[in-house]
């Protein structure tokens, strides 16, 4: 039954991908949903098997290779932490998968978006089910690889397409220090599997051993060194600060792609490495340190940007990248627990706003400006009351599912006695506020804005601003009358998934809390290490009564302030923005302007290096070495020619040479076993037929 849980997922997308033209959209629908069913059911008895009833469960089913003393196995490692998260990916991705069936059903490549959906489950189920570090990388560069089929699903567009090669450059440089950091414990522990990889350094770094080895916990080791790495790698899966650029670019996938990105799959596998490696960051206080300061300034970072944001999914996108930078502090403050309950109540209320906005868009005429829209309160009512629950879980609103994590994030980082936890602190208290804001800022827009009002509100205020006359804007604007004419909420199918999610948004985190982060709560079962002097839970309750209620007076003071600036002092405020605070305006709408310098530090200069380097070793040093001297330039001439001609550009002959390749090293790693049941020139004979074919 557990093997099925990746199985069943993986068999789909092999049978939509290979025969989905022939049992057609209907028969994809059936088959996925039968699929993402099955899967979320048997998610939910590993969960109650191995979380609530505490018995684990490793399997190895394969060897994958061997070298010297070393053994590398295809294993699966059950704990509560990969119950946790399969429960999360599973759900969320059959919820998505049944909100496309209504969705996307009119495009005409649902099969291919399908069966995409389906190796993204398949990825990510792999990487939190692994049980040792190369078997978590293997499924770290599926899910790479899916996202960017998903994000460049629409690739006739330029802009999605320029996205997705974003999404693969940035995450290919947290990929390399993630296997850098591999590569590191295995050079100082001689293994990558996790229980064993866990004891070497608990024994290695307990009293005893520091004795013996002379270390003290003010020295860096390259355990810290090792967990920078993994952390690096975490940065570019869950678009920390430094390698964020492609998490608001991903808005140009199809919405039902952007939900399960920023609820449950990838921008969550960061976080879920830093969760697994617990046992390595309780040794590592230097890594550590890094990881709440990087996690706090990409709260700040994503929330100030997400102020002056228009477009209805960057919004909501940079509130994923702020709620992150929650979950990669708390983290950092050896508090992994409270940052996975964060993460499992942030997948409910995402995944709604996500699919809601998708439901709003697509009543509109797949318009995203929030300027435009105005007066959908009466229009789209069920789809106001989806984003009006998920904005209030998401802001911390009491006694929904965000407020039981989100502001214990808060104490906890009050309650830590150090400078990292303080810094940490005053950056998400400011986030709470930013987050406030930006979020009924989208509410007022959508849905509280007089429609009477809209096409003269924005004739006069932001026609100045785009450069264009009142006139263009009035005739531009008199079109939304004909789109609401039009409008529809959200059919009984993406009805079903929105309750759902408005369900979990609201009773979710009441319900988990004592069983994810109560007071002598046994439920992780050693999946997840904190050591005992880094456990602040119980000072977090005996906090100041104003610490406590900070983050509900920093909402509702966000929230009034949006009213204000949104509903009944529109062109004061625009006035007030375009007169004393334009530069702050400009600073934060190109965010940061950290963009431009991303292209002018790093991307034109290692541009004119690679060019530099093409011209004067390539063009040059190798076309005047002395060889070409000797009499051989017509013959390697000829040689070059027929090379070339080898490459015909072409996509699938180069597939076809990959796959050939693929299954000639496959059968030389077999070999040994071949050879007993035929013979070796029968063996060369069927290769070289097949490289002749």
């Amino acid at each position: 039954m557990y093997l099925a849980l990746l199985t069943l997922p993986l068999i789909t997308f092999v049978c939509i991908g290979l025969f989905g033209r022939f049992i057609g959209p209907r028969g994809t629908i059936v088959l996925s949903l039968l699929s993402a069913i099955c899967s979320a059911l048997i998610s939910f008895t590993i969960f109650y098997e191995v979380a609530l009833c505490r018995c684990p469960c490793q399997i190895t089913y394969a060897s994958y290779f061997h070298s010297g003393l070393f053994d590398a196995n295809w294993g699966f490692l059950f704990d509560t932490l990969t119950a946790v998260m399969c429960v999360v990916v599973t759900l969320i991705s059959c919820l998505v998968v049944l909100y496309s069936c209504s969705y996307m059903i009119e495009d005409p490549h649902f099969i291919r978006f399908i069966s995409y959906l389906k190796l993204f489950t398949v990825a990510m189920l792999m990487l939190v089910t692994a049980d040792n570090y190369i078997q978590l990388f293997v499924g770290w560069e599926g899910v790479g690889l899916a996202s960017f089929l998903l994000i460049s699903f629409w690739f006739t567009r330029l802009q999605a397409s320029k996205a997705a090669i974003q999404a693969m450059l940035l995450n290919r440089v947290g990929d390399i220090a993630l296997a850098l950091g591999i590569i590191c414990l295995f050079f100082c522990y001689k293994t990558t599997c996790y229980q064993a990889l866990f004891t070497c350094v608990a024994d290695f770094y307990s009293l005893a051993a520091l004795q013996i080895a002379g270390y003290t916990s003010t020295q860096w080791s390259l355990l810290d060194f090792s967990c920078i790495l993994l952390f690096i790698g975490a940065m570019g899966k869950s678009g920390q600060f430094g390698l964020h650029a492609w998490l608001p670019n991903a808005m140009n996938a199809p919405t039902p792609v952007s939900a399960l990105l920023h609820a449950a799959t990838m921008v969550t596998a960061g976080v879920f490495l830093l969760a697994r490696t617990s046992p390595l960051l309780e040794f590592a206080p230097y890594a550590t340190v890094i990881i709440a300061v990087i996690g706090a300034i990409t709260t700040i970072f994503a929330g100030t940007i997400g102020l002056v944001q228009n477009d209805f999914k960057s919004i909501i996108a940079y509130s994923t990248c702020s709620q992150l930078g929650y979950m990669v502090t708390i983290c950092g403050l050896s508090n992994y627990n409270v940052g996975i309950f964060h993460l499992f109540n942030h997948a409910f209320f995402k995944a709604l706003l996500f699919l809601t906005a998708g439901a709003v868009i697509h009543a509109l005429a797949n318009e995203q400006d929030v300027r435009k829209f105005a007066g959908l309160q009466q229009i789209l009512i069920f789809s106001y009351t989806a984003l009006l629950i998920g904005t209030l879980a998401l802001v911390g609103t009491p006694f929904l599912t965000g407020f039981y994590s989100k502001d214990v994030i808060l104490e906890l980082a009050y309650a830590r006695y150090s400078v990292a936890a303080h810094f940490s602190y005053l950056l998400t208290c400011f986030s709470v506020f930013t987050t406030s804001y930006y979020s009924f800022r989208l509410l007022f827009l959508c849905f509280h804005t007089n429609i009477n009002q809209l096409s003269e509100t924005n004739s006069r205020v932001l026609a100045p601003y785009d450069g264009k006359n009142n006139l263009e804007y009035k005739n531009k604007y008199t079109n939304i009358y004909k789109q609401y004419a039009k409008a529809h909420d959200a059919d009984w199918v993406m009805g079903i998934v929105l309750l759902i999610l408005a369900v979990g948004s609201i009773y979710a985190g009441w319900f988990f809390k004592p069983m994810f982060i109560g007071l002598g709560s046994d439920f992780w079962n050693n999946s997840i290490f904190i050591k005992p002097n880094n456990g602040i839970m119980i000072e977090a309750e005996f906090l100041p009564q104003f610490v406590k209620i900070l983050p509900l007076i920093l909402t509702i003071s966000g929230a009034l302030i949006a009213y204000l600036f949104s509903i009944t002092w529109v062109s004061g405020a625009y006035q007030i923005a375009s007169n004393h605070l334009s530069k702050v305006y400009l600073f934060l709408n190109q965010r940061w302007f950290y963009d431009k310098i991303l292209n002018e530090l790093v991307a034109y200069n290692a541009y004119k290096v690679g060019y530099d380097f093409v011209k004067i070793f390539d063009k040059g040093l190798l076309e005047l070495l002395p060889m070409f001297g000797l009499g051989l330039p017509k013959f390697l001439k000829s040689i070059y020619i027929k090379l070339g001609a080898t490459q015909s550009g072409l996509i699938y002959h180069y597939a076809t040479i990959m796959i050939i390749a693929a299954m000639c090293g496959l059968t030389m790693l077999c070999f040994t076993n071949i050879v007993l049941f035929i013979d070796f020139r029968i063996f060369v004979l069927m290769v070289a037929c097949l490289l002749i074919i």
